[in-house]
């Protein structure tokens, strides 16, 4: 758990220092559990998020963008009527709890003054966005709705009065003292860090497990230390925001944590902290939210396909034993005069293989004759069923490629790339959409990922195969750079110049890994050729095409180069 009572009070200190005094201009839902206000503040537009998600509930500045419904939740416009053009009058902490309150004020319908907190309650799964009419204490609205049957503590709905959650009756580590440090901790139990979770309000397992790493020898003298001196350094806010990136996994604290080995890279503010850390992952979990139907089908379909293989291989492989019929044919044409109708076999010489005997089943009510021709006719047959068989086993093989190319975007995409591969998993069979009784759209131009190298060349990616085709096939200009991974499914990326740096290419290749299905990689191969090289084969499916004159460079997917190329453009 980073985000820590700790944690939220330097949050709520940097949010203070530049929210306090600003005006909210705009409010935006961009998703269920998430709000974006956009403040005027010290001069400046600020975008403040606020995020009730079960996973990744937090509080921060965001430089992020927001694709916004086209028709705002009630939850969003209940909120731009109570609070836009009002006054952030205060931001503070409940006690050390995860509980931030934004004290607004403003002037309400008729002209009088009002003031309303806007509350974020940061407590996973449970976590909630809440506005109280601060005169009456009453809540006017909330993000989740929870009632008593879920809740006998508190009730979370409309016109139900705001109730603090429990208090833990936990001690304030701001006000301890060595000796009061002492009298909670039994060193003789073990477990120090689970002690001072349990005792002291704030503190996260993280944090605690930190105290007494540091503290080496943990005993009566080093951990009291250890944790006041940590205590500290949080209250005079002397930080140093950090992410940790170790065993495949990453870690963000507003400090370095000792007792984690890995990379750390550190950031001038929690804010920023917390948009490298959430890039991509608040969205991805979104993403499979509205496309978990999708990756399901497309999974059994691929399914489908990898065992249609197995047994068309199967197939294949009877087929191309096939040649015994043909030598069976000509054996019993050859010996003839030694077959009569009514036999069930024959043993006759091979003079392919030195006149080695050879039997041969017959149908009894076949004549010599017929029982022949019965076996060039097999052959036949299975000379045909090679030639269909290969045709089947080429068109599962393309449709597996396609299929898994599929799912890779799935992965990669945004939520409003989802709605186009579902329009074109409908045109390709695999899904039937639901009939909308409105009036029809003219149809719109894919909307493309914009990229700005180093150099300010730009960039484009196409997210899904109605993204690439339209990139390649109709907006790239024949002497613009192409650039897609070699023989790995992944987007198409082009570069806006026929002559870019080795830096732009290679950028650019880096995106281009990245979008793939070898994100997790290194040292991935990526083809770079010229747009007018690249090809779509008649009947090929969407996304599909071929190219030559291409070269191939090694890239590492890289997640920061990523959000850089993207905040330049």
């Amino acid at each position: 758990m980073s985000f820590d009572g700790l944690f939220t009070y330097v949050m709520t200190h940097e949010l203070a220092s530049v929210l306090n005094g600003g005006r909210i201009l705009k409010i935006h839902q961009p998703f269920l559990n998430e709000i974006v206000l956009t403040v005027r503040a010290r001069g400046k537009n600020e975008k403040l998020l606020l995020s009730a998600h079960p996973s990744y509930a937090r509080v921060q500045l965001t430089e992020e963008e927001y694709e916004n419904p086209a028709t705002p939740p009630l939850f969003c416009m209940l909120l731009r009527k109570h609070l836009e053009g009002h006054i952030i009058e205060d931001i503070y902490q409940k006690e050390m709890d995860r509980i931030i309150i934004f004290k607004i004020k403003g002037r309400n319908e008729i002209g009088d003054l009002s003031y309303k907190h806007l509350i974020i309650e940061i407590m996973g799964r449970h976590s909630n966005i809440i506005l109280i009419d601060a005169d009456k204490e009453v809540i006017l609205d909330s993000i989740k709705h929870i009632s008593y049957a879920v809740n006998r503590y508190r009730a979370i709905l409309p016109g139900q009065p705001y109730i603090w959650p429990p208090a833990q009756g936990k001690l304030n580590p701001f006000l301890c003292k060595e000796e009061d440090i002492l009298k909670q901790i039994d060193f003789n139990s073990g477990k120090l860090d689970k002690q001072l979770v349990n005792q002291f309000s704030g503190i996260s397992p993280l944090f605690a497990k930190e105290v007494v790493h540091r503290a080496g020898l943990a005993n009566r003298i080093t951990v009291p230390k250890e944790f006041i001196a940590l205590m500290k350094k949080v209250q005079k806010r002397e930080i140093l925001p950090t992410m940790i990136t170790g065993n495949q996994k990453e870690y963000f604290y507003m400090f370095p944590l000792e007792h984690i080995p890995g990379e750390k890279k550190s950031f001038p503010t929690l804010s920023k902290l917390l948009d490298a850390y959430y890039f991509g992952k608040a969205q991805r979990d979104r993403v499979k939210q509205i496309s978990g139907d999708i990756e399901k089908r497309i999974k059994n379909e691929i399914d489908k396909n990898k065992g249609k293989l197995e047994k068309l291989q199967e197939t294949m492989e009877e087929a191309e034993n096939s040649s015994i019929y043909q030598l069976y044919g000509e054996l019993l044409t050859a010996h003839m005069y030694a077959v009569q109708k009514g036999m069930e076999q024959i043993t006759v010489e091979n003079y392919y293989d030195e006149n080695k005997p050879v039997d041969i089943p017959l149908n009894p009510n076949k004549t010599p004759s017929e029982n022949a021709q019965m076996y060039f006719q097999k052959y036949q047959k299975s000379k045909k069923a090679i030639i269909h068989v290969q045709e089947q086993m080429e068109k599962a093989k393309e449709e597996l490629l396609y299929l898994e190319n599929i799912l890779q975007q799935l992965e990669s995409a945004a939520p409003k790339d989802i709605e186009e591969i579902k329009e074109e998993l409908a045109e390709q069979g695999y899904i039937r959409l639901r009939q909308k009784k409105t009036v029809k759209k003219q149809k719109t131009q894919p909307e493309l990922e914009k990229y700005e190298a180093a150099d300010g060349t730009s960039i484009l990616v196409g997210k899904n195969n109605k993204q690439n085709d339209y990139l390649t096939m109709k907006l790239a200009h024949k002497e613009d750079i192409w650039l897609h991974t070699k023989d790995i499914p992944g987007s198409h990326v082009v570069i806006r110049s026929g002559n870019p740096s080795e830096e732009t290419i290679e950028q650019a290749a880096v995106l281009a890994a990245y979008f793939s299905k070898a994100r997790a990689s290194s040292r991935v191969p990526v083809d770079c050729t010229k747009v007018k090289y690249v090809r779509k084969p008649n009947g090929a499916k969407p996304g599909f095409v071929i190219y030559d004159h291409q070269q191939t460079i090694f890239v590492t997917p890289k997640a920061e180069l990523v959000a850089k190329l993207k905040k330049r453009s």
